[in-house]
């Protein structure tokens, strides 16, 4: 057999500066600015019975997220066990831990608390604007569906902590073209909630959030999220220069929003195939130039009816409009119309032609295709919340419940950020895992 030295077991507390993993615990400890959430928790309590501090039952619950316990029960488990954990959380290594009942009644009193969790979140978001200069210039929206741990909807109405009252089916259809030809149709539906984000695109950072009933619109919540980040965070909403979403977001109301004052902020936005009839529709005040869906416009020679692709040319902030320059002169293509053509100069095309489709940066550029890339930005925040913090597998119903512990989860995600940051490791910042 193997045979290990013994172990004493009055060492520990000489080697706890050795933590392993734990530090991704500690790292997010001590970066937290929690102090005004503590104080008014402790001071309910008052003087009534302080077998479980506070603190310590908090740091617990945070260590549940960060290790991605799926259950109140596997953390207790854990606790148990694991002795420095006990004492990284404040509690004395030879008392109990909490049981599930205590953790019940403090999780009760904490979504009471939901305006200090956001207060802290507000805290970060600024933090991390003091200590990254270009935080919010560049931003990603998008959502995500986050499954009820109810199956469906229940019958009955009245809550009573096993059925979900809050939760509703949402539905995404996906639709595309097979490289064959043949179409193709994709449908995902969640029965619970929906978590919008608005995401730093250089940083992979939040700035902001909110969650909803699955079945909420997407164009209606952009247009709330948008308003709630210029409440909570009118200088990032100020500085911020390009916002890039999916198609889901393709509506003429929030990129008028957008563009518009006090925002001035240019949409990337992917264009959703809402045209039945058409393929092309021709730009008002010229009879030999057409644009699709697409945001692409076309030349036709007037005399052989040969269809080229004009070029971008910029946007025109005082007329507000966009600029296309004719091809022939651009390229020094072949025209027989080059010299007669009314476009050869050039075609303005007013953005009001079509809110939708026409946009400050054309969507036709290249310009447009490279701030579009950065939306990924935003599904790699989504991945780290399913798999480094424990969306994929949990037991929450309820919005609220599903609030707070969106509001935890993100809030530990910035301040392990601000942790590395401050510890001159920027390149682990979006590293939930790592250790060092």
């Amino acid at each position: 057999m193997a045979i290990i030295q013994q172990i004493s077991l009055f060492k520990w507390q000489d080697d706890i500066e050795i933590l392993g993993d734990l530090e991704r615990l500690k790292l997010a400890l001590e970066n937290l600015p929690d102090e005004q959430l503590m104080s008014s928790l402790e001071s309910e309590r008052g003087r009534g019975r302080d077998d479980y501090p506070i603190r310590s039952v908090w740091n617990s619950i945070l260590a549940g997220i960060v290790f991605q316990h799926p259950s109140t029960a596997s953390l207790i488990r854990e606790l148990n066990r694991n002795v420095q954990l006990r004492y990284l959380c404040g509690f004395d290594h030879i008392n109990k831990v909490p049981q599930v009942h205590n953790y019940s009644r403090f999780i009760a009193r904490l979504l009471q608390h939901q305006e200090e969790l956001d207060l802290i979140f507000t805290t970060l978001v600024k933090d991390q604007m003091a200590v990254l200069p270009d935080f919010g210039q560049r931003l990603a929206m998008d959502s995500k569906y986050i499954q009820s741990y109810a199956q469906h909807q229940n019958k009955h109405t009245k809550e009573d902590r096993r059925r979900d009252t809050d939760a509703n089916l949402g539905m995404k259809k996906y639709h595309g073209i097979h490289k064959d030809g043949t179409p193709w149709e994709k449908v995902v539906k969640c029965f619970g909630f929906k978590l919008h984000l608005i995401v730093d695109a250089t940083y992979e950072l939040l700035a902001c959030y909110h969650v909803t009933p699955a079945a909420d619109s997407d164009v209606i919540e952009g247009h709330n999220l948008v308003d709630k980040l210029a409440a909570e965070q009118a200088k990032i909403a100020k500085q911020c220069r390009y916002l890039s979403a999916d198609k889901g977001y393709d509506d003429s109301k929030p990129i008028n929003k957008l563009m518009d004052e006090p925002f001035l902020i240019k949409p990337i936005i992917d264009t959703r195939r809402l045209w039945k009839s058409e393929n092309e529709k021709e730009v008002p005040g010229y009879k030999t130039v057409n644009y699709n869906e697409q945001g692409q416009v076309f030349c036709y020679d007037l005399q052989g009816g040969i269809r080229r692709t004009m070029i971008c040319d910029g946007y025109e902030s005082t007329r507000n409009c966009l600029r296309k320059k004719c091809p022939a002169k651009a390229y020094g293509i072949e025209c027989a119309s080059y010299g007669r053509c009314p476009c050869q100069g050039g075609v303005r095309i007013p953005l009001e032609t079509d809110y939708r489709i026409f946009t400050a940066v054309a969507r036709s550029s290249y310009k447009c295709e490279r701030e579009n890339n950065h939306r990924t930005s935003v599904e790699r925040v989504n991945g780290r919340l399913d798999f480094s913090l424990g969306f994929d597998k949990h037991t929450i119903r309820g919005k609220k419940k599903m609030t707070m512990h969106c509001s935890l989860a993100l809030i530990l995600m910035l301040t392990m950020a601000l942790g590395r940051i401050r510890q001159k490791q920027p390149d682990l910042m979006r590293s939930l895992v790592r250790t060092a």
